[in-house]
This record gives structure tokens, sequence and C-alpha cells, in this order.
């Protein structure tokens, strides 16, 4: 008999006719703009972008379907009188105009929040400051070793809410959480997984407080059948146990703990009832680095309930670094090139850093999120022999390692740059064989770049055209 989800069948039900706000044009919205028209609903769409600068193709469909829409700095003053708002996830909750709405009776949801209020199926969520993107990755990989069928959205992957009526009760989502998505969530995944947090996003939360609340939506509305990974190295994860309804399990990669999963010098082990079981040597995986290895204990923790052991080591054995996290790129003349575009806060970097033995010219900096450049000095002056900045933070991180420099009566060779093609020449040029020359910004790419991916790619192209 063929499974029909009687939840989305009610809720298309319902949106027939009602009036629908979509609020901005992003990834995760575009979908939902045909899906809206083919259900009938009365849509208008709003953007914070002029109607010039909204692609020709989106508007097209928008005109053609007779949407509303309204668009500019004070695109949300039109926002009133709607049934159902969806929400893109960098416009926050907490706009005045979405709370009076809400307060009339409106309901504000995103299109992650209704997929997972209506999937049929288990669903993982992973959510932290770092690691995230190669978590998912690596749990959606032994997934599909296992012989599940996956369905990979949230961060990376495709929207899903458009896709319910395919998934079934025997398949599996797998999402990547930002602290955006999570904000004002009042649903959480079946197995819920907390990375790290530590200070990111400061730029656009109010406060830390109000970032690290965003991140513990992901299990405070689990229930008692469900699923906690925490990491216990990080003391504000390690403390939302006191908070978790569901059964928590633990992974460190500098404690020996008696019940979850440890890295201890490369190898990953189960501990039961203080018993610890070797699982995995990480000098036989692809990835590399600490970092990467307690990503790898968290993937074995949160698909542990699903999975055989010998699959998922399988899987991960095959496991090539997601791009722009630690990709290498090429070797030129005994120096390897290494982009880490992803890194876009000093944690990242940091991790980063102590990833290689050899030593590495650091090119780093970039677009400023209000984040603090102190923590990452100490490491520089451990890992790098010569350091390369650019961006609006460069004057922070060179401040951060010159006074570490002075504390410690050290000298490191520094270079300022005002272009990435700069950065590379001087690596090229100073970088000595045995060296590693790693491009890990510890900031975001909004300066001179559209992400972190369009930073990452332009990295590859230019060492990639060096002689």
């Amino acid at each position: 008999m063929e499974y029909k989800n009687e939840k989305l069948k009610e809720f298309e039900e319902y949106i027939r006719f009602r009036k629908v706000a979509i609020i901005g044009l992003g990834v995760s919205n575009l979908p939902l703009i045909e899906y809206m028209y083919k259900k009938q609903a009365r849509v208008t769409v709003f953007d914070d972008r002029e109607i010039d600068s909204i692609p020709k193709e989106i508007m097209d469909k928008i005109t053609t379907y007779g949407f509303e829409f309204s668009f500019g700095k004070n695109n949300l003053q039109k926002l009133k009188n709607f049934n159902i708002i969806f929400r893109s996830p960098s416009c926050l909750p907490t706009k005045p105009e979405l709370q009076a709405e809400e307060e009339r009776g409106a309901i504000v949801t995103t299109e992650i929040e209704m997929l997972m209020k209506m999937c049929p199926c288990k669903v993982i969520g992973v959510t932290g400051s770092d690691g995230k993107t190669t978590t998912t990755s690596l749990i959606s990989a032994i997934l599909r070793k296992a012989g599940y069928n996956v369905y990979l959205g949230g961060n990376i992957g495709i929207p899903l809410f458009t896709k319910l009526n395919q998934i079934k009760p025997d398949d599996i989502v797998v999402l990547e959480l930002s602290s955006f998505q999570l904000m004002g969530m009042q649903v959480s995944p079946n197995i819920s997984v907390i990375t790290n947090i530590t200070p990111n996003h400061l730029n656009i939360h109010k406060d830390y407080e109000e970032y690290i609340e965003a991140k513990k939506n992901i299990f405070k509305f689990q229930n008692e059948d469900d699923i906690l990974i925490l990491n216990y190295d990080n003391e504000i994860t390690r403390d939302c146990i006191k908070e978790a309804n569901g059964k928590v399990i633990y992974f460190s990669g500098k404690e020996k703990i008696d019940n979850g999963f440890i890295v201890d010098n490369k190898i990953i082990k189960e501990c039961e009832d203080k018993i610890r079981k070797h699982i995995l040597d990480c000098n036989e995986v692809i990835l590399r680095g600490q970092h990467n290895y307690e990503n790898i204990a968290t993937a074995i923790a949160a698909t542990k309930s699903l999975v055989k052991i010998d699959d998922c080591i399988s899987a991960i054995k095959e496991f090539k670094p997601v791009e722009h996290r630690l990709e290498f790129i090429r070797e030129i003349e005994g120096v390897k090139w290494y982009n880490d575009s992803v890194s876009s806060s000093p944690t990242r970097t940091i991790a980063g850093l102590k990833s290689f033995d050899e030593p590495i010219v650091l090119i780093a900096g970039g677009y400023d999120k209000n984040l603090d450049y102190t923590p990452i000095a100490k490491p520089i002056l451990e890992n790098v022999s010569a350091l390369i900045l650019l961006g609006e933070t460069s004057e922070k991180i060179y401040e951060a390692v010159k006074l570490e420099c002075d504390n410690q009566n050290k000298e490191l060779p520094i270079y300022m740059c005002n272009k990435l093609e700069e950065t590379v020449q001087i690596a090229r040029k100073i970088a000595k064989k045995g060296q590693v020359v790693l491009f890990s910004p510890a900031s975001a790419s909004f300066d001179m770049f559209k992400n972190f991916a369009d930073r990452g790619q332009k990295f590859k192209n230019l060492v990639k055209e060096l002689n």
C-alpha cells in the first residue's frame, strides 16, 4: 500500500486560499514559490533587495503566478494580516514586524521547521560553531553505506520541504542546522548533535546568550526516546545535559569519560561502564586533524543505534574531506597547499593549525564578525613560520599576534596585503620545502567575496595557476 503523508495533506488543505508570506528569496525559500502556487495559496513575497537586484528568472515566476511582492529596505512594513509566514534564516524571529504578526495570530515558521514537523521518518540534526558540515556529511555517508535512503538538507544538500511527498517512513533525513535556522524553532530532531559552542555570528545575534539559546533548540523539544550527542570538552555543551529530555551520549578528544566515545592518541574508542572498546585507528582514514577525529567519533555516536559498526568504519575510511575544509590543492616544489576557507572564526583556524606537524605559512583575515582574536595568537606562534594577512580583521589579528610576540620575546614575519592574489604570491616566494601553506582566514568572507565557497574557489584557482 502506497504511503500517504497525512500531516502534509492536512497542511496543503489548510494553505489553500490562505494568505502566505515568503520572506527572503534565498536558497531555502525559492522552492516555496512554485509549491505555494500549485497549492493555490495567496502569496506575497518579501526581500531586502530592491527589485532591480532580484534575478530576472525569479521575478518572471513571481509575476507569472500573480504574486504580490514588497522589496527594499522597508519591505516588512507591508507584513500584515497573514495566516502563515515563512521567514528565511537570515530574517530573525525577533524582528518587530514578525513579533507583531505572531501576536495577532499568524504562524511564523521556516521551511526547515515545517519539514521537521511533518517529516514521516527519523530526523538527525547537527549544529555547532565548528565541524557541522563534516559531521553531517559523515553521518550521511555512514547511513548510505548501511543501505538507507538518505535526504540531506539544511545548510547543505537541498531544501527538503517541497520533497516531503517523496520521503517515506523508512528513509532518514539528515540536517545541518545553523543558529539562524534553529532560532524560534518549536521542534527538535530525533537524534541531535552539538559539536561545540563558541562565540560566532555576534554581528547578527543580539549577544552570545541569544546565540547559545538558539543552538539549544536542537534538543529542547526532544522526548525521552530521543538521543542527544554532546561535546564533553566544551563547557557549554557539556552542561546541556541538565536540560536534556532524551538519552545523552558524550564524545571527547581530551577526557577518559566512562560512557560515550573518545579519541585517545588517534584511536577512537567506545566507552561503556568504564570498559573501553577499540573502534577505529585514525591513521587509517583520509581526514586529518584532531578536530576531524572528534567529528568522526561524533558521527559514530549519532549512527550507533542505526548502523552496524563494520558499515560505519568502512564508510569513514572511504570518506574524503568536504570542499574548502582542510582541502589539499597541490604540492609545488615540496610545499603542500591547503584550502580551509570555511574557517570563518578563530576556533576553526586554531583546529586547522593543530592538524599539521609541518611548519605553516598561514594566510588569514577577512570580514569582521566582532570576534575576539586574542585566543588565536598563541597557536599562531606555536605553529606558524610566517603570517600573511588581508581583509578587515588583518589589523585585529596583527595586534593580537604582535602582543603575544612581545610577551614571549619572539619574532614572526608578518605580511599585510590588500588582495588575495598578493597573499598567494608572497606565500609562493617564502614557503620552503617541507612546509605547508594554509589558507584559513579565521574570519568571514563578506568583505571581498560572496561567501566562503567563492573565496575558497578563488584561492584554489590562484594556486593552480602557480608555476
